[in-house]
């Protein structure tokens, strides 16, 4: 015990010497992470798994108690904002709450609630100019490349394979009914942490392929979107196929409605890169698609499931009425965790849970349900705003793919799932970062455009011309 605590101080003490390096680190992290603990140190799963908090951790402290200068920026959107703070007060309420036999389960759900959210008013410092921004994006997505590779192996590797692990050992690999094939992991812990990063790449690639590249990295980026669709199929998740349709069809049709005049020079630009995946995953990886096809047809419970994800809250009202079971109730790791402290067994809930939407309506009651979607629900409000006010094609498109994957992942997983956790507060910063890119960049404009009109003028009135 002594050695981990000093681990994790190690650990919060080295992030907390540069927080720029810290945060970015994070996003590598979030990708190998499950690599980690699947085949490097799987004795320590427990530990890596909160090594990207430990991290994040470091970077608040240095952020928000040493960086005084930076940290002056100015972040004004009220409604977002005030439903960020009566979310804190409500979700910490429920902490105390009798139905969950301890506080210290509270404290430990708190955490998918509230942990994440300073990072939505940190990002915004963290980059300086667009070129900064599109580096960094443009760097994250070629870790693609080694997972998505990863992930084809794990397809045409047997169920027994080393490949096919998952972080808890004990777990067997889920395989596509009536076919010898897994669904894939990639790096991550679960199908379902990899799913949400596929999505989230998808979102990022077709922006990508919408801008202007050079032609070394849009081929790049055309065989990044070609791993993504092929392991997207091998996943045989049908919520990311379904959303990375729906993406890509909203995408569009926004595009077409708000610049109609670009929007033909838009789909020449992505009808080629779609064809030729298509094109690709029909004939090389066609046990993939037949696998997801099979799995597709052989079970059509996806409508019941997105409707009833959306009804459950309204059903689960009966349980508690205006109060909830507390924070962290309904998290898989509570039964572990009382088991472990020995802390004392929470009330029974009496009805099965799934969807995100039913089990916040379990933990925070009605109360706390209307103020945590209110609150989604406002961010990507604020971030169509954003799309709307902006006038670069880089930042505006950039808005709109952070809009889309907001909107679309509504529904899903987001206090329970880590991995979405951190993309999704990045992309909220998005409210505040992109909007202060384009001042940045309007202000240098201006700069060299003064320092353009001086020189012109110096040398027009000197007497050495």
């Amino acid at each position: 015990m002594l050695i981990a605590l000093l681990a994790v101080a190690g650990i919060v003490y080295i992030s907390s010497l540069n927080w720029h390096h810290s945060v970015k680190a994070v996003f590598i992290i979030l990708v190998v992470e499950g690599a980690l603990r699947k085949w490097v140190l799987p004795q320590a799963s427990e530990m890596i798994y909160f090594l990207k908090d430990f991290v994040i951790l470091g970077a608040y402290i240095n952020y928000y108690f040493f960086s005084l200068a930076e940290k002056k920026l100015a972040f004004k959107n009220f409604t977002v904002n005030i439903l960020i703070s009566f979310v804190a007060i409500w979700s910490l309420f429920q902490v105390f709450n009798p139905s969950l036999g301890s506080p210290l389960v509270g404290m430990f759900g708190l955490r998918g609630y509230l942990f994440y959210i300073p990072l939505m008013w940190l990002i915004p410092s963290l980059f300086q100019s667009e070129s900064e921004l599109y580096k960094f994006l443009r760097s994250h997505l070629l870790l693609l490349i080694p997972v998505g590779i990863l992930g084809i192996a794990q397809f045409f590797s047997p169920p027994s394979s080393p490949l096919n692990v998952y972080a808890n050992n004990e777990a067997s690999a889920v395989t596509f009914a009536g076919i010898n094939a897994v669904r894939v992991t990639g790096t991550f812990s679960y199908i379902s942490g990899y799913s949400v990063y596929l999505l989230v790449c998808f979102g990022l690639l077709i922006f990508f392929l919408s801008i202007n590249q050079s032609r070394w990295w849009r081929l790049l980026s055309i065989c990044e979107l070609f791993l993504v669709t092929v392991n997207s199929l091998m996943t045989g998740s049908r919520g990311v196929i379904l959303a990375s349709v729906l993406f890509l069809i909203c995408y569009l049709g926004v595009k077409g409605f708000t610049q109609p005049a670009s929007t033909l020079r838009l789909l020449r630009q992505l009808l080629l890169p779609v064809i030729v995946v298509a094109i690709a995953a029909f004939i090389w990886f066609r046990p993939a698609v037949d696998a997801f096809s099979l799995r597709t047809t052989s079970n059509q419970d996806v409508s019941e499931r997105i409707s009833g994800s959306f009804t459950q809250p309204f059903e689960f009202i009966k349980y508690k009425e205006l109060d909830g079971y507390g924070t962290g109730a309904t998290h898989q790791a509570a039964p572990a965790l009382r088991k472990v402290l020995g802390l004392p067994a929470g009330e029974f809930i009496p009805v099965g849970y799934e969807s995100e939407m039913g089990r916040v309506a379990l933990e925070l009651g009605p109360i706390g349900f209307l103020l945590w979607y209110g609150l989604r629900v406002s961010i990507f409000i604020a971030l169509w705003s954003v799309f709307w006010k902006l006038k670069s094609p880089f930042l505006r498109q950039l808005a709109l793919s952070a809009f889309l994957i907001q909107v679309i992942q509504l529904n899903g997983q987001l206090v329970f799932h880590h991995t979405f956790s951190v993309y999704y507060w990045f992309l909220s910063s998005f409210i505040f970062l992109l909007p202060r890119l384009e001042q940045i960049e309007n202000w240098h404009q201006k700069q060299q455009l003064l320092q353009e009109d001086v020189l012109s003028t110096y040398i027009t009135d000197s007497p050495y011309r």
